[in-house]
């Protein structure tokens, strides 16, 4: 069984409800017919319910509640509950109610009041338009110094890994973290694999250097999250720095870093900037037709996840099946 079926079965077993705000993509709307037709969530679209149908067309979404904000029974309720969270940060009660007009600020006022468990977006708006309203109304989760991403790397006919699954992070959201934000995204990263494929993380701080083959600040500050995270966590079978060959080749890693807990059998790969991580899962996805479900994130209150913009719907069905786990944990 797969990444995917198992993630289904997990959802199913203990239903969610998710909200997607994107209603007027019909990727969403074809996501949202294949979530309830499997039976992995409730889902509701953000979006006037004319509009949904019409693009829906011969999709059958009957099972599917659309919500029009400006139509809402809520939205008196919503808009002030908004104004209270932002009045400090200069929010007014009339700019409260034209911004939770927004599809994404009211996916994320619905998980905020207990109407939906988790939300997802971002096949149509950036990380940064999906993840702001999340980060303004949930909040971070409790002692979470830093909000981060990761995406679940489904590898086929992959001898590597955990039959072929990695954790990549972060590819999506931190863009250069200094050392201390290395080590908090390699922790968070280890718990959501163990959460996610249940399993035993091993985590592996890539470089372009294994154990002082070279020399940099950027070998450097690799070096340095390593020793930070083994300080926080010191049961976590975590080592660096490896160059992704000795991490993920049990042969290559027995020769350039003998004695290390986890070279050669990494699960969890922890980049050092976004420029490496977000390359390495776009070349891993298609060179290696991976299945790349995210950026999920992780440190949030509660779930909510980004979407590329290039995801096809299946890829949504995934997240929102993760979105779901996620949720019951």
């Amino acid at each position: 069984m797969g990444f995917l079926e198992k993630i289904s079965e997990r959802a199913k077993k203990d239903i969610k409800t998710i909200v997607l705000p994107e209603s007027t993509d019909i990727r969403i709307i074809q996501a949202a017919a294949t979530v309830q037709e499997r039976g992995l969530a409730n889902i509701i679209l953000v979006g006037r319910e004319d509009a949904v149908k019409k693009l829906a067309g011969s999709l059958d979404i009957s099972k599917v509640k659309i919500v029009d904000p400006e139509t809402s029974g809520k939205f008196e309720e919503f808009a002030a509950a908004f104004y209270e969270i932002r009045k400090a940060k200069g929010m007014t009660p009339e700019k409260a109610r034209e911004v939770i007009k927004d599809g994404i600020y009211w996916g994320v006022m619905m998980v905020k009041m207990g109407l939906a468990d988790g939300m997802v977006s971002g096949a149509i708006h950036s990380t940064a338009d999906t993840l702001r309203p999340a980060l303004q109304i949930l909040k971070t989760a409790p002692g979470t110094k830093l909000v981060s991403s990761f995406f679940v790397m489904a590898v086929p006919d992959c001898e590597y890994g955990k039959d072929g699954v990695f954790v990549y992070s972060d590819c999506g959201l931190v863009e250069n973290p200094d050392a201390d934000q290395l080590s908090e995204i390699a922790i968070a990263s280890a718990k959501s694999f163990k959460n996610l494929i249940q399993a035993e993380p091993k985590v592996a701080m890539l470089s372009y250097s294994t154990y002082g083959s070279a020399k940099s600040e950027l070998t450097e500050k690799v070096i340095a999250a390593t020793k930070l995270a083994k300080e926080k966590a010191p049961d976590m079978m975590l080592d660096g720095e490896l160059q992704a060959d000795a991490a993920l080749v049990p042969s290559v890693g027995k020769s350039k870093s003998p004695g290390s807990p986890i070279a050669g059998q990494a699960n969890v790969l922890i980049f050092p900037d976004l420029n490496s991580g977000n390359i390495a899962y776009k070349l891993t996805q298609r060179l290696a037709k991976a299945e790349a479900y995210g950026p999920i994130t992780q440190g949030i209150a509660k779930p909510v996840n980004d979407l590329s913009r290039g995801c096809s719907a299946e890829d949504i069905v995934g997240v929102v099946a993760i979105t779901a786990v996620q949720a019951q944990i």
